[in-house]
């Protein structure tokens, strides 16, 4: 059993759980669920922003402890402040340290889009999405079966939430993409091997289709990157790593900010 196989088999114990704890009926009665969602997809195509999803990750399987002690509420303030597009946060406890705790004390500071980052096998996930204040659910390609995206997509559409697919290859993107799906991440982290090549997102660039936002998500570790990644049609670039092994993670996304918008004015000058 590879890492995603494991953490699959676990989330599907851990939904169980919190369905007895919490039912949907529970969910819904949630002070965000009736709230209007923020658009991910028109955050990113914003040209007064970066394009960057910042994201908040305390711990990965293949890194082990990343940043225990980061404070959600300066970190995600500051991650706004520096410009980014939007947030991103783990909720997943056991193999990334997060909680829905930390997604929720993100909304609470911010006015923005927020990706509920996790594993999704199952419409209460969807729903818990929704009543922990998040405007965007990822689905998974590797740990999905084609007709579940789309009908996990449509029911975020439903619920007035967009849908991020996350593909690795050509494969999963031709097996996944439907007329739900709002964005396209390419994961540069093969989820078998956790092996990071930003020539995934170069390879698949063309292959997604420009009704998508495109999305390149991991290893994203100089700004020059995103130079390169925007001359192949990217709009989106999801960054966590190279922000949160700093003590202060949103002083670290502002300086990358500041030096890609260097780079971006000597390329146009």
């Amino acid at each position: 059993m590879n890492i995603l196989e494991e953490i699959i088999a676990h989330k599907h114990k851990e939904v169980a759980e919190k369905r007895s704890l919490f039912p949907e009926k529970l969910l819904e009665q949630s002070i965000y669920y009736g709230s209007k969602s923020v658009s991910l997809r028109k955050y990113i195509q914003r040209e007064d922003k970066s394009g960057i999803i910042a994201e908040i990750k305390r711990k990965s399987p293949s890194k082990g402890m990343i940043n225990a002690h980061v404070s959600v509420e300066r970190t995600s303030i500051g991650y706004m402040q520096a410009g980014a597009s939007a947030l991103s946060v783990l909720t997943d406890q056991n193999y990334f340290g997060g909680k829905n705790e930390d997604l929720t004390t993100a909304r609470k500071f911010n006015f923005c889009p927020i990706l509920r980052k996790d594993f999704v096998v199952d419409e209460y996930q969807i729903l818990e999405t929704k009543s922990i204040g998040a405007d965007a659910i990822l689905l998974i390609a590797a740990a999905l079966e084609s007709k579940q995206i789309k009908q996990f997509a449509e029911f975020a559409k439903s619920l007035g939430l967009e849908t991020l697919l996350e593909v690795h290859n050509q494969q999963e993107l031709d097996a996944s993409l439907n007329e739900f799906i709002d964005l396209v991440g390419v994961n540069n982290r093969d989820l078998k091997s956790f092996e990071v090549s930003i020539e995934a997102s170069k390879s698949l660039a063309h292959a997604i289709p420009n009704e998508f936002v495109k999305v390149s998500e991991s290893g994203i570790s100089d700004p020059e990157i995103i130079l390169e990644l925007k001359q192949e049609g990217f709009e989106g670039f999801l960054i966590g790593e190279r922000f949160m092994t700093s003590s202060r993670p949103e002083k670290s996304c502002a300086r990358f900010i500041e030096q890609l918008s260097q780079l971006e004015k000597k390329q146009y000058a």
